[in-house]
């Protein structure tokens, strides 16, 4: 086997709907992506693992970077993931794995990876995971996912991912590694929207005691200040890890209560998209507040924000008790 999902071609490949450019966060963080692009090549829906969203929290410098749960992706599809110990050099365990039929999972370089151009590729490095479809060491060719595609890489690019050209005395190339275990079979419709309703109680019920984007209007205009006097580049890691990752987690939440009920869940669905939109006109306003040193206007800003996840919450917590005497 040279390849876990053979079919799969990135010049042709179609990214999830859950990607499109009319979305209001088109992305959201390179973990969920992955899984959203992972599951949707193989005929599943990625809709139906984001009942989690519901138990993002403000962390004082951060909102939780959301994942996708592993026990989650067992109960909804039968995906075993778990950690790959890396003692040999990664491409040799990642060859092993494909020969297998599972996916790696490997935080990389986005310096080396080309999906990336015009943000970190061959200008910065950081980690991101990717999840690697297929590898040709002979002709040093990589065929991955990342965020929100399936893209390929080769020559140089592939050398510098794995090390390729590293001196004898450089520190090896250990990075977290995950693998994931495909099923025989994957559950019908019907059990798998069974297991999101009991998924969605389950994180309903682990959602934060009190409201986190009021948490962080607390501390946000204290936060800017201090972020002006930062390089603007910093800027754009600062949004990324506040209101990006509350806004495209709140947007993804409305898309997991559209698929799980569309009539019973509108009002829930709008206040969820409601923060989601909230966080992206902040965002710009937080761009002209550290450029021109004014940040009066971010005072209120998220009080649309913070009024729509109290009524978020007592909505579900209204329509999620009907159901349940319903069933």
């Amino acid at each position: 086997m040279t390849a876990v999902l053979p079919a799969l071609d990135p010049a042709s490949y179609r990214p999830h709907s859950l990607h499109s450019a009319e979305r209001i966060w088109p992305e959201t963080n390179c973990y969920v992506d992955l899984w959203i692009e992972v599951l949707s090549a193989q005929g599943l829906s990625p809709e139906a693992i984001l009942g989690f969203t519901l138990t993002q929290d403000f962390e004082g410098d951060q909102f939780t970077f959301f994942k996708v749960p592993l026990e989650d992706l067992e109960t909804l599809y039968g995906i075993r993931v778990t950690e790959l110990a890396i003692f040999d050099r990664p491409e040799r365990h990642v060859l092993e794995q494909i020969g297998r039929g599972r996916l790696t999972l490997l935080e990389l370089d986005s310096y080396f990876l080309p999906d990336t151009r015009g943000v970190t590729y061959r200008q910065e490095h950081g980690k991101t995971t990717v999840a690697v479809n297929r590898l040709d060491l002979e002709k040093r060719e990589l065929d991955y996912f990342h965020n929100g595609g399936f893209f390929h890489l080769s020559g140089d690019d592939f050398d510098g991912l794995f090390q390729m050209n590293a001196a004898p005395e450089a520190l090896p190339l250990l990075p977290y590694t995950e693998f994931a275990k495909f099923p025989a079979a994957y559950p019908g419709v019907r059990d798998m929207r069974e297991a999101a309703w009991k998924l969605l109680r389950h994180h309903f019920a682990r959602r934060p005691e009190q409201n986190p984007i009021r948490a962080f209007a607390e501390v946000f205009p204290a936060q800017v200040e201090l972020l002006a006097e930062r390089d603007f580049s910093f800027f754009h890691k600062y949004a990324f890890n506040t209101l990006r990752q509350v806004g495209a987690n709140f947007e993804l939440l409305a898309s997991h209560l559209d698929w799980l009920n569309s009539k019973g869940f509108a009002q829930a669905e709008k206040h969820a998209l409601r923060i989601a939109e909230v966080a992206k006109s902040t965002q710009f306003l937080l761009a002209r507040a550290v450029t021109r040193k004014k940040f009066e206007p971010l005072v209120t800003a998220l009080d649309p924000a913070i009024e729509a996840w109290d009524l978020l919450v007592a909505e579900l917590t209204m329509t999620l008790a009907k159901t349940r005497e319903a069933a």
